[in-house]
């Protein structure tokens, strides 16, 4: 009896992945703000590309797994990047940052646009910093900001475009 379904499942698995395919949103657009990429200079080039990479990929899995904002455009702009350790460029710059004991107030802020299929424009305005040094938990350089694209992605799955 088992053989004869066999065969349906590699095209239950196809399904599966262009019903996904299908609920992605159709772009997420990261960028860094003119004013912003002063200071992006101080972190590090390579950091700070990899951030973008990051918030462009946790937007998209989250919008992705719970099925919302299909065919949106999401464009957000980095206005602000902390780190919660230093960053190889700031230790470089700095010899007396000891990139494991040096902790700061992490987070991000982040501003956009989001064009929903329907043609709606809705602004985004979102940010997250550790409250106090005593809330600074995590072991990597950036998580915080990793907290911030997280916490984003989840409200903007819930239709919660703007945080006051």
């Amino acid at each position: 009896m088992m053989r004869r379904f066999a065969f349906l499942a590699p095209l239950a698995a196809t399904l599966a992945i262009a019903g996904a395919a299908a609920a992605q949103p159709s772009a997420v657009i990261v960028t860094v703000s003119p004013d912003f990429a002063k200071t992006a200079e101080e972190l590090g080039q390579r950091d700070v590309r990899q951030q973008v990479e990051d918030l462009t990929a946790t937007v998209t899995r989250v919008l992705t797994d719970r099925h919302a904002l299909e065919g949106a455009r999401i464009e957000l702009t980095i206005t602000d990047l902390k780190p919660n350790r230093p960053t190889m460029q700031q230790t470089l710059d700095k010899p007396g940052l000891d990139p494991m004991r040096s902790i700061s107030i992490g987070g991000a802020a982040i501003e956009g646009m989001i064009t929903t299929a329907s043609g709606e424009v809705h602004p985004v305005k979102y940010d997250y910093y550790s409250p106090s040094l005593a809330d600074v938990r995590g072991y990597s350089t950036w998580q915080d900001a990793r907290t911030t694209y997280d916490r984003l992605a989840r409200n903007l799955a819930a239709g919660r475009y703007v945080s006051r």
